[in-house]
């Protein structure tokens, strides 16, 4: 007679098989639970071909929507407290004239003048080098961030008394950002042709535009590879005031 450890069925050969029963009905049960959890996740649809679930893009795009529409609102509530506050608010004309003039400084205020436009595009789909240059490559071809700083900073060079950049009023703390060939202004998101205005003198905000070196070298590209450049003067614009919210939390007087 054997003894029980040599015997096939023996109590170690049994646990063993206990032991792979019991793994096996894990393993079932816990596919079993990732499947009800993706069904439940999914509700029924392709969890890769869904059209419900928007795109980056699209999110962008309705982030973008939703910021203009929150910038609108909050300029119509600036206005009624405005004009409640204007009705008694106990100040001197002198003291009006001083809030005035800090709110142009600002940006806050509406401002009307002669005024200057700039506007820049990518080239077009199909550009090639002029005679001369070398074939493009990509980031040749569309519009940088340099390029818009470029133009806002030669305006305020030029003694431009207010900028704005396609809809928006430029503020003190407002930053001109491009991610890939988009741009971020202030929350919002636009695509070019990109137009820069600035209200002040004609004369000297055009000759602040040539004599800037960052400018001679986009229009370096114009010329290569054609992207956009255009510059208009124009009569008795006038730019809205900066509506959004100012973050700005230390400053100090420029002497």
């Amino acid at each position: 007679m054997s003894n029980s450890a040599d015997s096939p069925e023996g109590p170690g050969h049994r646990t063993s098989v206990w032991a792979a029963r019991g793994l096996t009905a894990a393993v079932f049960a816990l596919a079993g639970l990732i499947f009800v959890t993706s069904a439940n996740a999914a509700k029924g649809t392709d969890l890769r071909s869904d059209s419900s679930l928007l795109k980056l893009s699209d999110l962008i795009r309705n982030r973008s929507e939703k910021n203009g529409e929150l910038n609108d609102a909050t300029a119509a509530v600036r206005a009624e407290i405005d004009a409640l506050a204007q009705r008694d608010d106990g100040s001197t004309e002198a003291e009006d004239a001083e809030l005035k003039a800090l709110e142009k400084a600002a940006g806050t205020a509406k401002i009307s003048g002669d005024s200057v436009s700039v506007t820049l595009d990518d080239a077009p789909p199909d550009a090639t080098a002029n005679p001369g240059y070398p074939e493009p490559q990509p980031n040749d071809l569309v519009i940088h961030q340099q390029d818009l700083q470029a133009v806002v900073n030669a305006l305020w060079q030029g003694g431009a008394r207010g900028i704005q950049v396609m809809d928006q009023r430029l503020i003190s703390t407002s930053a001109v950002r491009c991610v890939g060939n988009t741009l971020i202004l202030q929350g919002r998101v636009y695509s070019p042709p990109y137009k820069v205005t600035a209200v002040g003198d004609p004369g000297k905000l055009k000759r602040a535009l040539d004599d800037s070196s960052a400018i001679q070298n986009y229009l370096l590209y114009v010329k290569a590879y054609g992207l956009g450049w255009k510059v208009d003067e124009n009569e008795a614009v006038t730019l809205p005031g900066y509506s959004g919210t100012v973050d700005l939390h230390h400053a100090r007087p420029v002497e």
